[in-house]
């Protein structure tokens, strides 16, 4: 394989002999040897640094807990080294990120955190769907659609961690939506398993964590389930990153504002508006009793929702205040409306069975107001969420 950068072959049995005398940035398993893949995660797991990927070639039965990357027997090289390349890009962004900490503690999750697990689209509508959806709700967090308009429409609103693409689709329809993803660069790594036995090959080209996987639901999670915990983690790196970069103004785990931050650009936006005569309008979002999963999952979609003149953040008490900037309350009433149908048709709920609905406050500026009196007025009357 051309890999472009240094290349250390060895069998099987100098593997544990060279591992303790070098620091690799990966390490690929090529032959199907369980103890060996169970060895090797083991001595990455115990090193400290930057994430280290492994990938192999292992039977489902045989797969670490959600460590290696699988490799199908026959990947053609180009895959492989596809598949690699991505996972590297998550090494160097774990490293760019302890390098901007600085000593700094910082708490970044490790892979199966339950506030910071993944999150997969199941789209279907065969019989292999009711299967599919039970297997991977019961392992990470799950969303359903019935069409790839709405597949389409969840990549959108909200961060998605892997895709499973069931039966019941035609293939020109499947082929269809794995070429949106590949001309899209914001999927570009993420994790793609077609499960539907009557597909023929399938050009994966430029979506290297995309496969084929034939045999039913607990081998597509086997095949599914380390690449969307390694994506999870590249978000999460990503809002540390993003912290890291505005000094703390940015909260690593949801990406919006932290509420100091958000007090103090709502002081000096209620300034300018009051110099210019402008108008400012602030919305407060908040959902009853969540989880902390729940939560940090609606503030994210809120984050992908608000526009570029708005900013957020997401209080103690799991409520998000949005702040719209030169909006009334009559436009800041449609956009905040349109942002809790978002946030009640697709955000996590601690039940499967549960459907929550926000309830939004709103508030718009009067000339006497201050930061802290928009805030104390968002207390009362509520509307409910269509």
């Amino acid at each position: 394989m051309d890999l472009r950068f240094p290349l250390i072959e060895m069998a099987a049995a100098e593997a544990p002999e060279a591992l303790a005398e070098v620091e690799p940035a990966a390490v690929v398993i090529a032959a199907r040897d369980p103890a060996l893949v169970e060895a090797v995660t083991r001595d990455m797991a115990g090193r400290k640094g930057p994430y280290v990927p492994v990938l192999a070639c292992v039977a489902p039965k045989d797969m670490p807990a959600d460590s290696v990357l699988p490799i199908v027997p026959d990947a053609a090289p180009d895959q492989v080294v596809a598949r690699l390349t991505a996972a590297l890009r998550v090494r160097t962004l774990h490293t760019t990120v302890l390098r901007r900490a600085n000593g700094h503690d910082i708490a970044i999750a490790p892979f199966g955190d339950a506030a910071e697990g993944p999150t997969v689209l199941v789209a279907g509508r065969g019989g292999s769907y009711p299967a599919l959806t039970m297997a991977v709700g019961e392992r990470v967090g799950l969303i359903g659609a019935l069409s790839f308009d709405t597949a389409r429409r969840y990549l959108e609103a909200r961060d998605i961690d892997g895709v499973v693409i069931g039966d019941g689709f035609p293939g020109r329809a499947v082929e269809d939506f794995l070429e949106d993803l590949r001309v899209d660069g914001r999927y570009r790594d993420l994790p793609i398993v077609v499960a539907d036995t009557r597909i023929g090959a399938l050009d994966f080209n430029a979506l290297p964590n995309a496969e084929h996987v034939r045999g039913g639901a607990e081998r597509v999670l086997a095949h599914l389930l380390p690449m969307v915990r390694l994506h999870a983690f590249a978000l999460q790196l990503k809002r540390w990153a993003k912290s890291l970069e505005t000094k703390g103004f940015v909260d690593p785990y949801t990406g919006l504002l932290t509420c100091d931050a958000f007090i103090h650009d709502l002081t000096r936006t209620v300034e300018e508006a009051t110099k210019r005569k402008s108008r400012l309008s602030v919305a407060r979002f908040s959902f009853g009793p969540i989880d902390e999963r729940a939560g940090r999952d609606a503030a994210r979609i809120v984050g992908r929702l608000v526009r570029t003149s708005d900013f957020a953040c997401q209080d103690d008490d799991g409520a998000i205040h949005v702040a719209f900037g030169d909006t009334d309350l009559k436009a800041a009433h449609v956009v905040a409306r349109r942002i809790a149908s978002v946030l009640k048709h697709t955000m996590l709920a601690p039940e499967a069975e549960t459907r929550l609905n926000p309830e939004i406050a709103l508030v718009t500026r009067k000339a006497s107001d201050t930061a802290a009196s928009l805030m104390t007025r968002l207390l009362p009357a509520t509307v409910a969420a269509e």
